[in-house]
């Protein structure tokens, strides 16, 4: 009699422990999601800041028409990336056209000293800090997923129920200027 008791007790533990570690997982799971949808909203108001700025600059430096071109495939390179992977190595490419746009204005000085284009610099930065923290919370979900779905036994209730981690949102770091922040000078 005490024996069944006991069986019926380690059973439910058990069934209560994957309860508990199948929800776990599933909050992970979207806190990740979450994290990400933040990554793309900093990232569209960042791209929708892209267009005005390429607008002012086009209004003072005409002639540069290779660096406002190279911005709008890259921002458009960016809109239509779709995994974490291709939207960072679009990020990459987009950050460094940027830099080279943020570079075409100091031959400008009337460029340099225009409120519009002063105002873009500054959102366009704040819009920057706010990627770089949203990119680092989308991490720190990812690394308690992983960490979750790596660590026994809730690698077992992992597999069991096809949960998988996600890739990192990191820089490449082949790109060295890829890691510095984007410069903008006023």
């Amino acid at each position: 009699m005490n024996l069944t008791y006991i069986i019926y007790a380690v059973i439910a533990i058990i069934i209560l422990w994957v309860i508990f570690a199948y929800n776990n997982f599933v909050r992970l799971v979207q806190r990740t999601k979450e994290a990400w949808a933040d990554i793309d909203v900093q990232m569209k108001r960042r791209y929708d800041l892209i267009p005005n700025l390429v607008e002012t600059v086009k209004g003072y430096a005409d002639h540069e028409k290779e660096t406002l071109a190279k911005v709008t495939e890259m921002r458009t390179r960016a809109m239509n990336a779709g995994t974490p992977q291709e939207q960072v190595e679009a990020d990459n490419m987009l950050t460094g056209a940027l830099k080279s746009l943020f570079a075409v204005s100091e031959n400008y000085p009337d460029l340099k000293a225009n409120e519009n284009f002063l105002e873009l610099q500054r959102e366009l930065t704040d819009t920057e800090n706010k990627i770089q923290a949203a990119r680092r919370f989308y991490n720190t979900n990812v690394r308690d997923l992983t960490i979750g779905l790596q660590s026994f036994p809730g690698n077992i209730i992992g597999k069991t129920f096809g949960f998988s981690a996600e890739e990192y949102f990191e820089l490449d770091e082949s790109e060295s200027a890829a890691r510095e922040p984007v410069k903008v000078e006023l």
